[in-house]
């Protein structure tokens, strides 16, 4: 029996609920200033808000399940070149936390196109988090925006373990665990699915290139357009007001990065 994915934002808007109750019961218990005073509850209330964002990000994954269709979205003009840096400066200060560098290449200090915000930041987060998980310590991630021939491509490139052939051909499907096997996976593998619909409702593609012990470059694109409507500043908020980069990368960081003690 096929499932009927409209019934999926509906458990998540409840799922969502009932976490946030969770969450706030377990803060009473640890608060922040008992947590800044005793590292031993702060690494065990880590945990904790580790498996809370975990849970969260699966959330907003089925929550964003209508991207699978693949149907146009809204797109509004905006600043893509401070989309893409305000994300990778939030990334960057993470990455050492994993041993890992960051690069962004971007020949352009500003660019406005068409295109639909909240799930460009999706798809980009998707990508950074995959990186982050299969890209061993001193490696590198690279993030590349750059236009050629009225086109914009936006790329996430690691020196990871790479992804086996035979699973590139699938790696994109829904409902398949397009991540490679280790460390153990994380989620209901809808992440590549999503960006996959993503791309198509930007009436754009995305494509993977990987070589096994060398690493794995991902490459979203889409024309550059107007859409002569202007991006809003009002958006809405999934990841519940907490940091929404740890958010995003919360299957890729180690607990320390939960920590009161960190920020």
């Amino acid at each position: 029996m096929d499932l009927d994915l409209s019934l999926l934002p509906q458990a998540a808007a409840q799922m969502r609920s009932a976490l946030s109750n969770l969450y706030f019961a377990a803060n009473r218990l640890a608060p922040a200033a008992a947590r800044e005073q005793d590292a031993a509850l702060d690494a065990k209330a880590a945990l904790v808000d580790q498996s809370y964002y975990q849970l969260i990000r699966l959330v907003n994954n089925l929550t964003a399940t209508s991207y699978l269709n693949g149907e146009p979205l809204p797109l509004q003009d905006g600043d893509i070149v401070e989309l893409v840096t305000d994300i990778f400066a939030k990334v960057s200060s993470l990455a050492p936390l994993r041993g890992l560098e960051t690069r962004l290449l971007c020949a352009s200090e500003k660019h406005i196109c068409a295109f639909c915000s909240d799930a460009l930041e999706h798809l980009l987060y998707q990508l950074l988090s995959n990186a982050f998980k299969f890209t061993p310590r001193g490696g590198l991630i690279t993030v590349e925006l750059r236009l050629a021939a009225k086109r914009i491509f936006l790329s996430v490139e690691d020196t990871g373990e790479g992804i086996p052939p035979e699973r590139l051909e699938r790696l994109f499907d829904s409902y398949h665990q397009a991540e490679r096997p280790s460390p153990p996976s994380q989620g209901l593998g809808l992440g590549l699915a999503l960006c996959w619909g993503i791309a198509r409702g930007h009436e754009g593609a995305i494509t993977a290139e990987s070589r096994q012990g060398k690493g794995s470059r991902f490459t979203f694109s889409m024309p550059d357009r107007l859409s002569g409507s202007t991006l809003s500043d009002v958006r809405f908020d999934y990841s519940g007001g907490f940091n929404r980069t740890l958010m995003a990368l919360s299957d890729s960081m180690p607990p320390q990065a939960f920590e009161i003690r960190e920020h």
